[in-house]
């Protein structure tokens, strides 16, 4: 199928797209695009795991100020900014090399509904834990991770239905919102989100505000009124109810489940182990989302519950019934290392099925040779 996409966002439209169409010409011709999706991708990685050093448990900022290098915060506003250029000129640079392919598409997608967490997780740092006072506690953190996922799934769901992805207005603005938190922290330091700064207001309450705002006002009834003119216009890709919503079952489980451990957990696993747990959250998610992808890309029919909440279900269960005692936070580090290698193995597999269908390289532009 033919991708299309509409961005209306007047700062992407206005202020963005023209900066990377500058940037776009700089790329060298004989470099492939899935190398840019990817450079940005590994980017977003080393800066999660460089904070995830610093602050393993969300609190450096909350309770310790200081513990974090001003170094880093530069560096997390600078990697943001490079996969967020890399993320939006890949396809520029596809269309302007002629390789534009379904692979290319999956690839950028895929990795975008992986990336979406760990944007999240990061900037999590700079708000931190509860010290009592300020900042988020690690529950509003896991509300608005869900959120956050909950609106990309809407628009690659909006996708399975009209065929044509509708860019968020809130992808942009986040992207921008985050560089300049980094920058500000790193500028004022991480006092400067824990001062009051409008009528006894934090800014984070400003950010989360701005965040629901978005989501439940803007992204999601956008959603709806899309899917809802492609039903008058008769456009739409399915013709049951049953088959429009069937992409939403597995990441309704999927996030019921997640919830069922987090409220019921007798360890409080949350608590304990944000940064595993929040993590676990967004490469299952992005696992789910991904076949959701694909199938809406070879316009196939998703199956009804993802292989994977089955032995989440399992882990849950054992967690919650008291079976897992103890053991809770060394059973959920594994869970998230199988899940991870999963997903991993799952992301490899489907590119090399792919890159030999279609008679392409991954990561370059040379044609394969027809064996």
């Amino acid at each position: 199928s033919q991708y299309s996409a509409v961005d209306t966002n007047p700062l992407s439209v206005y202020i963005m797209q023209p900066i990377w169409n500058k940037i776009v010409k700089i790329v060298p011709l004989w470099i492939a695009p899935n190398l840019l999706t990817f450079s940005g991708f590994v980017m977003i990685l080393v800066n999660y795991f460089l904070i995830s050093f610093y602050d393993w448990d969300y609190t450096a900022s909350g309770t310790s100020p200081g513990l974090v290098p001003t170094w880093v915060w530069l560096f997390s506003a600078f990697t943001t900014f490079c996969a967020y250029a890399l993320d939006s000129i890949d396809g520029k640079h596809a269309r302007r090399t002629q390789s534009s392919s379904p692979l290319g598409e999956l690839f950028d997608h895929g990795l975008d509904s992986w990336a979406t967490s760990i944007f999240v997780l990061s900037f999590f740092s700079v708000c931190s834990c509860d010290n009592g006072k300020t900042g988020v506690s690690v529950y509003t953190m896991y509300i608005y991770l869900s959120i956050v996922l909950f609106n990309f799934m809407c628009s690659h769901w909006e996708k399975y239905n009209t065929g044509v992805l509708f860019l968020p207005w809130g992808y942009d603005i986040s992207q921008v919102v985050l560089i300049a938190a980094y920058l500000l922290t790193g500028a004022v330091g991480v006092e400067v989100w824990q001062k009051p700064f409008l009528f006894g207001y934090y800014i984070t309450d400003a950010l989360v505000i701005l965040l629901i705002g978005f989501s439940l006002l803007l992204s999601f009834p956008q959603t709806l009124y899309n899917i809802h003119r492609a039903h008058l216009k008769k456009t739409l890709k399915n013709d049951s109810l049953y088959e429009g919503l069937l992409p939403l079952v597995s990441p309704l489980l999927l996030f019921i489940l997640l919830t069922v451990w987090v409220v019921l957990s007798p360890g409080n696993i949350l608590a304990k182990q944000p940064r595993l747990f929040l993590w676990m959250v967004g490469v299952a998610f992005s696992n789910v989302i991904c076949k959701v992808i694909i199938c809406q890309m070879s316009g196939t029919q998703p199956e009804l519950f993802h292989w994977f909440l089955f032995p989440l279900a399992l882990v849950v269960y054992a967690a919650i019934s008291g079976l897992l005692g103890w053991t809770e936070e060394a059973v959920l580090a594994v869970f998230t290392a199988l899940v991870t290698a999963a997903h991993v193995h799952y992301g490899v597999c489907v590119g090399r099925q792919l890159s030999e269908h279609l008679n392409i390289y991954i990561f370059s532009l040379k044609k394969r040779v027809q064996e």
